[in-house]
């Protein structure tokens, strides 16, 4: 005798089959589970676990034998900048430092110091604000547990000192993260589709029968992806100058080497897209991959905040990524004025990464 059909025996063995088939596939497993954690994690940091950085230097002659002095150098998030001369009045006037903190006696019973700021128009004037809300926080804590007996033991000078400096906007330090981010985009998932349906439509099975060299097809459409892709950045930078006020210190030599240093780091990404299109097996596959490589660096290279909002222990992982030497090397270059040759150490990792990136590629790159 013929047992009955279970309706729910079929039904269940059909929601196995389809639970198998979303854990073998990459895209599925990546972007419902690893791309979510990686936010979360990233966002959690800056919310939570993340730091507040801001550097300041002392002015020579600070009273240092006060509890004010002592709970500013030892606080967190507090980076105290050690140089001093023509050195640190170069990063002050660069907005590399915050402001330089005079302590001093005011001379007074009531309050018995007076702390002193000298900035520069080139900081940004929310970190100012910042560094003056922690010392108010500073000397708010140090009377209510030692000086009660006076109204206040230190005020902070409401008229900060400013030097000549480039007005700092929110442009100069968000642009080059975009022209990052554009470029990375471009050179991964650009070059990664690309080789992988040249393969798949046997378009380069098809190059084979002309007199052409392998070499040659590659350099052809690398070429036309680098040459609308820097008119992309001409773009980029164009608009962000004449529309917002983007700052290129040196005007066009300033604007030619940003050229040149997105032209040097574009090859790199190209790089990670010629291994990502030999790794995938098909089409859905590429983007997972190419996010792997992507996706972490819009995310902590400082595309769109700065590095030091994360944990100590992930900066070091920050500053190995390429597209950090990319945004350090192009903001150094067109707000503080610095020269493609000054940018040595960031071009040295761009290098490195290419040599690296390169071998992996040829090794692993496929023409069928």
């Amino acid at each position: 005798m013929k047992s009955n059909y279970s309706q729910i025996r079929a039904m269940l063995a059909i929601t196995r089959g389809s639970l198998k088939a979303i854990f073998r596939s990459p895209s599925a497993v990546i972007f419902s589970i690893a791309f979510p954690m990686i936010f979360i994690l990233v966002f959690g940091f800056i919310g939570n676990g993340g730091k507040l950085s801001v550097n300041i230097a002392f002015d020579p002659k600070s009273d240092t034998t006060n509890p004010v002095y002592a709970s500013i150098k030892t606080m967190a998030g507090i980076n105290v900048v050690k140089k001093t001369g023509v050195a640190l009045q170069e990063d002050l006037e660069k907005g590399r430092i915050t402001a330089l903190i005079l302590i001093r006696k005011s001379g007074l019973e009531n309050p018995p110091l007076m702390i002193d700021l000298t900035s520069s128009e080139a900081v940004n004037p929310q970190n100012l604000q910042v560094l003056k809300s922690i010392l108010n926080a500073v000397i708010a804590g140090i009377n209510q547990q030692t000086f009660n007996n006076i109204p206040t033991y230190a005020i902070v000078n409401s008229n900060v000192q400013k030097i000549p400096g480039r007005v700092y906007r929110t442009i100069d330090f968000i642009l080059p993260g975009q022209m990052g981010f554009s470029l990375l985009s471009a050179g991964v998932f650009g070059v990664a589709f690309l080789f992988f349906n040249l393969r798949q439509q046997l378009v380069l099975k098809r190059f084979y029968a002309t007199p052409i060299k392998r070499g040659y097809i590659v350099l052809g459409e690398a070429l036309s992806r680098v040459i609308f892709q820097m008119m992309t950045a001409v773009i980029i930078i164009g608009v962000g100058h004449f529309a917002f006020n983007f700052t290129l210190v040196h005007g066009f030599q300033t604007f030619m080497e940003i050229m040149l240093l997105s032209f040097l780091s574009l090859i790199l990404f190209m790089g990670f897209g010629f291994i990502v299109s030999s790794v995938a097996k098909n089409e859905s596959t590429i983007p997972p991959f190419a996010n792997l490589i992507t996706l972490p660096q819009f995310l902590l290279a400082g595309t769109f905040f700065s590095i030091e909002a994360f944990p100590s222990w992930l900066q070091p992982i920050c500053k190995i990524m390429p597209l950090t030497h990319f945004n350090i090397a192009m903001r150094n270059i067109a707000f503080e004025g610095a020269s493609l040759a000054s940018c040595w150490k960031e071009l040295g990792v761009l290098g490195i990464w290419t040599v690296v990136v390169y071998i992996v590629a040829f090794k692993t790159f496929k023409w069928e």
